[in-house]
């Protein structure tokens, strides 16, 4: 057995570590695959001198390469008599592996490559590393075959400096001569930078990752909706046309199939951008791991080229936001329907327009892009008026109930159930829905909220104070700032201070925005929730003398 062992040895290709193929036999006495030399030898027509792999030997020119017919022979005796192709010892160095530059004969693997020596060891001769204080300060990364590359090519240095100036790696000659007066650091201190800049894209992308994974819940919530408000409202439908005659029956099939088809469209848009969301999260995932692999480099040259080869992350295909617009899907068309069913056949002939309309506006996926400029917001401007009937009694009302103004008397009004009696605050006449903005000019220190109208009115409790309860949402403009409140969790936020507030609603989206309104718009803070039920505009103070004033559009 020992025997055969030693046979595979002496018989095999130090290159491809298998029997001999072809074995030619070359100016040193080594013998290997005729393909095997060939290819290495090819690599080295650049060079102009041919080494043997094993011991170094160097030829010029290239040696003429003839099969050894005796050695052919030999090995293929050795076949016959049962020896077989050793297996690939592992320990030892292949085509594709790093070799140690410190073993003779056939090369071990190398384990590490040390920056400072600019070559690779096998676990035997790394160990002087280790072991002797002179190699401590050196650098070992995982093995490479990229170390030439540290070596300029000019100065035959190692490149240690990093050229901000020119983007390139440089060694110290280059830093007093071409690269002399150019901004200039440390490799590894530009690899700290960039680094550093490497993991902001990751958590860039890793953001992005959970934002459009959120979105993708969101639109699958959405498909389930429609799934069950058209399943709702088809069996509904069915129920008032079996009650009918002959005729509504035909009209019930009608609107069945119209429900059915808009049901189709609607969940095809919305799985359409839910499959691009998902395509671009697994695209990202993998930009992901390519940096993350990117960060694990350990030679920082190697790190700074692949670094700034890489490509601009692009922007996403869709919204950051998806707004979903809940509150009705085909309710609309149950209505319609049943509004016909005590009618008679010509009234439900003229009626069945107003049914097919009210499927086809079935809207339930994404809302209207929020406006830019202050000009597109004002195409959705709204006229509030204050409700006298709200105001605290030390608020009065001017400018046909647009402004107010806290009083340190209380003023006569009538008892109303719909009056605040403790917080300072008053409540617009109108209810908000749809889409709406408005600004408020105030002076002082001013909340300016919205509310359910069914908010508490009656006590000084968290319950009755703008953005203290889960039924109003408040933004507290002060004279250095402000801070934004919702079911009593206050919270600082920014935003350039300005006299006046702009306040953009988006009541089925779910949006609610507050803006800085000077020369330009700002946003301050921007909301996204789910709001049941229609909105009020509102204010509260805190001191005698403040004013707010809800703006005319213009």
């Amino acid at each position: 057995m020992e025997q055969n062992q030693l046979d595979q040895e002496t018989f095999s290709c130090s290159i491809c570590l298998d029997l001999l193929k072809d074995p030619v036999t070359i100016p040193c006495g080594h013998s290997y695959c005729m393909n095997c030399i060939k290819s290495h030898w090819d690599k080295e027509d650049q060079k102009g001198t041919y080494s043997c792999p094993q011991c170094r030997e160097t030829f010029t020119p290239k040696p003429a390469l003839k099969r050894s017919t005796m050695l052919a022979a030999l090995v293929e005796q050795l076949k016959k008599t049962g020896l077989q192709a050793a297996p690939a010892d592992h320990r030892y160095a292949g085509p594709e592996d790093v070799a140690c530059d410190f073993c003779t004969g056939r090369k071990l693997k190398a384990i590490k490559s040390c920056l400072v020596c600019l070559a690779s060891f096998c676990e035997k001769h790394l160990q002087p590393h280790y072991d002797s204080a002179a190699f401590k300060k050196h650098k070992l990364v995982e093995p490479s075959k990229n170390l030439q590359e540290n070596i300029c090519s000019k100065h035959d240095e190692v490149m240690k400096m990093f050229c901000r100036t020119d983007q390139k790696c440089i060694c110290a000659f280059c830093l007093l001569d071409e690269h002399k007066g150019h901004d200039t650091v440390s490799a590894a201190a530009e690899r700290t930078e960039r680094q550093r800049e490497l993991e902001e894209r990751r958590g860039n992308i890793q953001q992005r990752i959970q934002d459009q994974e959120k979105d993708v819940k969101l639109l699958q919530q959405e498909v389930e909706a429609i799934n069950v408000s058209a399943d709702k409202t088809v069996e509904d439908s069915e129920k008032i046309f079996t009650q009918l005659i002959h005729f509504l029956q035909k009209r019930s099939s009608d609107v069945k199939q119209q429900i059915r088809s808009q049901q189709e469209t609607e969940v095809s848009r919305v799985k359409d951008v839910q499959e691009k969301l998902e395509q671009e999260i697994t695209e990202l995932k993998r930009k992901d791991a390519e940096l993350e692999q990117l960060s694990h480099t350990e030679d920082h040259n190697q790190f700074l080229l692949n670094y700034h080869s890489l490509p601009a992350l692009s922007e996403s295909t869709h919204s950051s936001i998806i707004k979903i617009r809940p509150l009705r899907h085909f309710e609309d068309v149950t209505a319609a329907v049943s509004e016909l069913r005590g009618k008679l056949q010509d009234v439900l002939r003229d009626s069945w327009t107003n049914i097919s309309l009210k499927i086809t506006k079935v809207d339930v996926l994404l809302s209207e892009p929020e406006p830019k400029t202050r000009a597109e917001f004002l195409k959705y401007s709204y006229e509030i008026t204050l409700d006298p009937n709200t105001a605290h009694t030390k608020l009065v009302l001017s400018e046909g109930n647009r402004k107010v103004t806290a009083m340190n008397q209380s003023q006569f009004y009538s008892s109303h159930p719909g009056r605040f009696t403790d917080y300072c605050q008053i409540l617009s006449r109108e209810s908000l829905t749809g889409l709406c903005y408005w600004e408020v000019e105030f002076r002082g220190r001013v909340f300016v909220a919205v509310a359910y109208k069914n908010i508490s009115r009656a006590g000084g409790g968290n319950e009755c104070g703008f953005g203290g309860n889960d039924k109003s949402w408040a933004l507290n403009c002060f004279s250095d700032g402000y801070q934004f409140g919702h079911n009593n969790i206050w919270s600082p936020v920014s935003g350039p201070v300005s006299s006046r507030v702009g306040v953009y609603l988006d009541h089925r989206a779910g949006l609610l925005s507050f803006y800085s309104v000077s020369e330009s718009m700002t946003l301050i803070h921007r909301v996204q929730t789910r709001f049941t039920e229609p909105l009020h505009a509102g204010v509260w103070f805190r001191w005698t003398g403040d004013t707010a004033e809800f703006c005319k559009p213009k």
